[in-house]
């Protein structure tokens, strides 16, 4: 049986938890923040988890870090 295939974009943004959730940086910090409150720059500070959809995407794309 021939190996599946980690996608490399997400190997690159995804970390697993120990339980199995998904870590994911911020959505919207990469750029423009001049334009953005100060409390949303505060608030999107570190790593968040993701949500059960979006996770069950990110799984398919990592099926060796489960």
């Amino acid at each position: 049986m021939p190996k599946m295939k980690t996608k490399a974009a997400a190997k690159k943004r995804f970390r697993f938890t120990a339980n199995g959730h998904v870590k994911a940086g911020p959505a919207g910090k990469r750029h423009g923040m001049i334009k953005r409150s100060n409390d949303f720059i505060r608030d999107s500070r570190g790593t968040m988890l993701l949500s059960k959809a979006d996770e069950k995407i990110v799984k398919v794309y990592m099926p060796y870090n489960r």
